[in-house]
Parts: structure tokens; C-alpha cells; sequence
């Protein structure tokens, strides 16, 4: 049987079957043809969306698997090298962050701030107490919430904060510098700012989005300005992308008094 008579003869049980069904079958089928149709535009509208949002990754700084070290994802133009080598590993940054307690009161804080850490951080302080003196860190940076209570945590424990050469402290981490007592950068440290964003997979309304940004906005200023940290160190914060990075320079951190001159250099680490 040709095609062409397979088609006639399908068209003709077609046309037995509509005369004979009654009314309330008809629209049963008619029902159950908008429904497949629904299904398959859903399918097609969410193959796009998700191709896509993979031509567009995002930056999620609390996420290890995904985020990349330094520097960020850039959206468009090309990454400023960084003024040093970073020779902290790139996988070890990118996993959550980790305390180690090291010889001469060093406790060395190193990866990514994520959800929760200021809580890790507080208990490691809680369990090491007195013999703590120094946080050492080597940071890419994440939760700005985290930050902050981990910073007014060193301050209050009259804590000094330091950046090894080869390490880095990015994104968030210079508020958890900010915090040290005394704070020590050797030279080829890495310290970079830029502007927060909201890194979680919630997708907020853009009043809700701009709002919280301002009110996180204020808390940090206001911090930093109790740590005695300059206002030019979070306007450069405020004028980068957070795409980028603003690699601060060694007369900057002393201008900005993120390095203090006051108090004896700390122990060097010992492996």
C-alpha cells in the first residue's frame, strides 16, 4: 500500500469516528490535545532558558564546585593580572574554608567564606582560646554576613590579622582583615576588593535586590569605619564590578590603614 492510500484510508476512519463520537468525547480529546501541546512548549521553553543560562555563567562565590579563584568570571573585556604570583592552591581556595592551628600562635583560616563559616570560626576560637594570636588567611572571599561576624570576633579577641606572600585575600576577606588588632601584609601578598552581589541561587525582585545590597552597603562602611579603616578602601570596593577585582597596592593598604605600623611582627609559619 502506497502513502499516498495509507493517508486516505487514515483520513476516512477519521471522519467515521468524529460522526459517530458523541459531544462530551470529543472534548475529552480535544482536552487531552491541549494538554500534550502545553507539555511540549514547556519542554521547548525550558531546553532555551536552560542553553541559555549556560551561555551565560554566573559567579557564585559560595559555591566551590562552580566559582572560579581569581579572578572572577569576567561578563566582558579581559582579567588585570594580578600584581603577584598566588601560589595558594587553586583547589584548596575553592573548598570551603578550613582552620588549622600552626606554631606560634597562628591559626591559618584558608578557602572560601561560605554560609555558616563565622559559626566553624567562632568554635575554633572557643576550643583554641589563649593560644591563638594570629589569624593567617588566604582567602577568595564569599558570604559578606560571614565576614563581617568573623572579623568583629578577631576584634574582640584582640586578634591580629596577616597575608602571606603567594596568598590571597579577596572579595570578603579584607573585612575579616579588617578586624586584626594588628594587620601584617608580607610583600607578594594578594589583597583585591569589589562590589557585593548577591551570590545565592535565590532569584530576588530587583527592589529587593537593591535594597539589600544598600542595607549590606552600610553595615560593612559602618564596620570598617569602626576598625579604623579608611573610606577610600570601600569606595574602591563600591566602584568595581563584581566581575573584577581592585588589587589594592602596598602604599594603598597603609593609606587605607588596612596594614597597621604598631605592634610586633608575628611568628613566622612553620610547616
Amino acid at each position: 500500500m502506497t502513502a499516498s492510500a495509507r493517508l486516505q484510508g487514515f483520513g476516512q476512519r477519521l471522519k467515521t469516528y468524529l460522526l459517530s463520537a458523541n459531544d462530551g468525547m470529543l472534548m475529552r480529546h480535544f482536552f487531552h490535545g491541549l494538554v500534550v501541546t502545553s507539555l511540549v512548549f514547556i519542554v521547548i521553553d525550558w531546553s532555551e532558558l536552560n542553553t541559555a543560562n549556560q551561555a551565560h555563567p554566573g559567579f557564585d562565590p559560595v559555591q566551590p564546585e562552580t566559582a572560579p579563584v581569581l579572578p572572577p568570571a569576567l561578563t566582558e573585556g579581559e582579567p588585570q593580572n594580578a600584581p603577584s604570583e598566588i601560589t595558594a592552591d587553586p583547589g584548596t581556595l575553592k573548598q570551603a574554608i578550613r582552620f588549622e592551628l600552626k606554631p606560634g600562635g597562628i591559626l591559618l583560616a584558608e578557602g572560601s567564606i561560605e554560609p555558616g563559616a563565622a559559626g566553624r570560626f567562632a568554635g575554633e576560637i572557643e576550643a583554641r582560646g589563649e593560644y591563638v594570636k594570629t589569624v593567617l588567611l588566604n582567602s577568595p572571599g564569599g558570604s559578606v554576613g560571614d565576614a563581617l561576624a568573623m572579623s568583629k570576633l578577631i576584634r574582640e579577641k584582640k586578634l591580629g590579622t596577616r597575608v602571606a606572600a603567594g596568598a590571597l585575600c579577596a572579595s570578603s576577606c579584607p573585612i575579616v582583615m579588617a578586624g586584626g588588632l594588628t594587620r601584617e601584609a608580607e610583600k607578594g601578598a594578594v589583597i583585591g576588593v569589589h562590589q557585593i552581589f548577591n551570590g545565592s541561587k535565590e532569584k530576588l525582585s530587583p527592589e529587593q535586590a537593591m535594597s539589600d545590597a544598600q542595607r549590606t552597603t552600610a553595615d560593612v562602611s559602618r564596620h570598617l569605619e569602626e576598625m579604623g579603616i579608611k573610606s577610600g578602601l570601600w569606595l574602591h570596593a563600591l566602584e568595581t564590578p563584581p566581575d573584577r577585582l581592585y588589587y589594592l597596592k602596598p602604599e594603598e593598604l597603609q593609606d587605607f590603614a588596612l596594614t597597621t605600623d604598631t605592634g610586633a611582627p608575628v611568628a613566622a609559619v612553620k610547616e
